[in-house]
C-alpha cells in the first residue's frame, strides 16, 4: 500500500471517525475502531454515523461520542452538508479517519478544516486527504474487518486480531428483562433468536419452512422459546416462518429499536440467521450463531465471533452476489433443516 504517510502520534487530542452506514458493516469496523483507541488512548474519539446504526456505537467502549449524520433530515442536500461541516468544525478535531469510502466523507472533513484527514483514496477523493492510502485490488478479496485494519496498518497504526466484540451494559440487560417480562417469557430454559430475513434481497434468504422446522425441533427438544428478529420489511418473511411452524414463535420484526434488538440478542443462547446485519451483531456479542450463506461470500462477510459457524455449499454459481436467484437456488436448496439443526445442537452441547 504505497503512497500513504504515517499518522502523527503527538498533538492528537480529538479524533473524528466517519463510520460506515449499515449494521453489519459497522460491526466489521469495530476492530479498526479498537485499533484507533489503542493507538490514541488519551484522545477523545467521536464517530459520525447515520441514525439507524447509532445505537450500535453507543455501546462501544472505544467510542466517547456518537454524532448523528441526519440525512435524510437537517443534513440533507448541499446546505445540509455545509451545516454538518460547520458543526464538525466547531468540534475542533485534530484528525479524521474515514472508514466510509465515499468522496462525500472526504468533502465534509475538508470543509470542516480538520487538519489530518486519512482514508482509502477511493472515489476520486485522494486530493482531499492528507494521508491517502491506495487500495490494492486484492484487499477486496479478504474479510471486511481486514479491509479496514489494513488501511490503518498502512497509516502506521498497530492492529491486533480481527475479532469484533460487543459488550452490553446494565441498561441493556434491564431493557431485555423488561421486554421479555412483557412478552411473558422472563423464565425459559433456552432463548433462541432467528433472523429469517435479509435486506439485500431474497437470494440471501434461506427457506421459511426450513427455519420453521429448526424452530420446532429446538422447542420440542430444548423447551426453547424462539424470537424472530428483523425490520418491518422482514415481517412478511417472519409471518411465513410462523405459518409453517407447529409451535408459537414470538415475532418481533419491526417492533424493536436497534438497542432493543441488541439487548435481546445478547440474552439468546443461540442465533440462527441468514447473512444479515443482526448476524454480525450476534457474532460480536459472543452468542453461538449458525449463519446460512447462499449468494454471498463468507470469506469476506462471515460473522466475526468465536462461537459462529457458517453453513454454505460450493454451488458452481456461488457466490453470485445477486439480489435474486436467476436459476434454481441450489446454493440454499442444498442446505437442509437437519444440517442447521445438528449444527445448532453441537453449538449448544459442545461449543466450539
Amino acid at each position: 500500500m504505497g503512497g500513504s504517510k504515517t499518522l502523527p502520534k503527538e498533538g492528537i487530542g480529538k479524533i473524528l471517525i466517519r463510520g460506515t452506514n449499515w449494521i453489519g458493516d459497522v460491526v466489521m469496523t469495530l476492530p479498526a475502531i479498537a485499533a484507533v483507541r489503542e493507538a490514541y488512548p488519551a484522545a477523545r474519539i467521536s464517530i459520525l454515523v447515520k441514525p439507524w446504526v447509532a445505537d450500535l456505537l453507543r455501546i462501544s467502549p472505544d467510542v466517547d461520542e456518537v454524532l448523528v449524520y441526519e440525512r435524510p433530515g437537517v443534513h440533507e442536500g448541499l446546505g445540509g452538508i455545509f451545516r454538518l461541516a460547520g458543526e464538525l468544525k466547531a468540534g475542533k478535531f485534530d484528525m479524521a479517519i474515514l472508514l466510509q469510502n465515499a468522496i462525500e466523507a472526504a468533502i465534509i472533513a475538508w470543509l470542516a478544516r480538520i487538519p489530518v484527514r486519512a482514508g482509502y483514496s477511493t472515489d476520486a477523493r485522494g486530493l482531499l486527504l492528507t494521508h491517502a492510502v491506495k487500495r490494492p485490488d486484492d484487499i477486496l478479496r479478504v474479510h471486511q474487518t481486514l479491509y479496514y485494519l489494513e488501511m490503518l496498518r498502512a497509516l502506521g497504526l498497530k492492529t491486533s486480531g480481527k475479532e469484533a466484540k460487543l459488550i452490553i451494559g446494565e441498561g441493556e440487560k434491564t431493557l431485555a428483562d423488561r421486554i421479555l417480562k412483557t412478552r411473558g417469557i422472563a423464565e425459559t430454559p433456552l432463548l433462541v433468536g432467528m433472523a429469517p430475513g435479509a435486506a439485500y434481497g431474497p437470494a440471501k434468504r434461506w427457506y421459511p419452512d426450513r427455519f420453521a422446522r429448526v424452530a420446532d425441533r429446538l422447542i420440542e427438544h430444548f423447551s426453547a422459546r424462539v424470537l424472530l428478529f428483523g425490520s418491518a420489511g422482514d415481517h412478511a418473511v417472519a409471518r411465513s416462518v410462523q405459518e409453517r411452524a407447529r409451535h408459537s414463535l414470538v415475532d418481533l420484526t419491526g417492533e424493536t429499536s436497534l438497542r432493543e434488538a441488541i439487548s435481546l440478542i445478547a440474552r439468546c443462547g443461540l442465533f440462527v440467521t441468514n447473512d444479515s446485519g443482526l448476524m454480525h451483531v450476534a457474532g460480536a456479542l459472543g452468542v453461538p450463531t449458525v449463519a446460512v450463506f447462499g449468494s454471498t461470500n463468507p470469506r469476506t462477510t462471515s460473522p466475526v465471533g468465536r462461537k459462529s459457524v457458517v453453513i454454505t455449499k460450493n454451488a458452481p454459481c456461488s457466490p453470485c452476489l445477486r439480489e435474486t436467484c436467476p436459476t434454481d437456488f441450489i446454493c440454499m436448496d442444498l442446505i437442509t433443516a437437519d444440517e442447521v439443526y445438528d449444527t445448532a445442537v453441537t453449538l449448544l452441547t459442545e461449543g466450539l
